[in-house]
């Protein structure tokens, strides 16, 4: 029994580590430069290809604009209760086709696992997965330009359209540029 648990949290900190290896790349200079626009999305909604799309048309229009995109995290402990319950399914999976003894009498429900043991392997993992799928969903699609939100599809429930985004986007480049020319301004005597 002690192999099940060294196991388990052995799949955990695997799981833990890919996580968060997910990091930006930097520039050839060695740092992010420039403005930086930052679209956080539900991966499970299916808005990462709404992003890509977002992503090759700003690049076509804003060339020294950084696209970074990541998968907005759930609030609460939804994330952790879906990894937990994503481990646990997988290990029901792995007992049920081994057909595990715990040495005590069986239930009507375990027993018929055991016998039925591709239907309830598929049971299990299809029931699973739409129990972690609705945990995790979150419906964001989020937008922050050099860390300020300007668009947050929680708040409005919809995604901009393309002419909303640039809108955004040439208020915040103006603004930048704008506080950078007050501190050039020469006084004449």
């Amino acid at each position: 029994m002690g192999w099940l648990i060294r196991c388990t949290l052995a799949v955990l900190l695997v799981h833990s580590i890919q996580a968060n290896s997910d990091e930006a790349p930097l520039t050839k200079l060695g740092a992010k430069t420039g403005p930086t626009l930052r679209f956080f999305y539900c991966y499970s909604c299916g808005y990462k290809k709404a992003f890509e799309q977002y992503v090759s048309i700003l690049k076509q229009k804003y060339p020294e604009l950084h696209v970074e995109g990541e998968n907005f995290n759930p609030p609460g402990y939804n994330m952790l209760i879906a990894k937990v319950l994503g481990t646990l399914k997988i290990l029901i999976i792995v007992l049920i086709v081994s057909g595990v003894d715990f040495g005590l009498p069986l239930t009507s429900i375990w027993q018929w696992c055991i016998n039925n043991r591709f239907y309830s392997c598929i049971l299990i993992f299809l029931i699973g997965n739409a129990i972690e799928s609705q945990l995790i969903s979150s419906g964001a699609f989020e937008i922050h330009f050099n860390d300020v939100p300007v668009w947050s599809k929680l708040e409005t429930g919809r995604i901009p359209q393309p002419l909303e985004l640039f809108q955004i986007i040439d208020f915040h480049l103006d603004m930048q540029f704008s506080e950078m020319d007050v501190g050039k301004i020469k006084f004449q005597t």
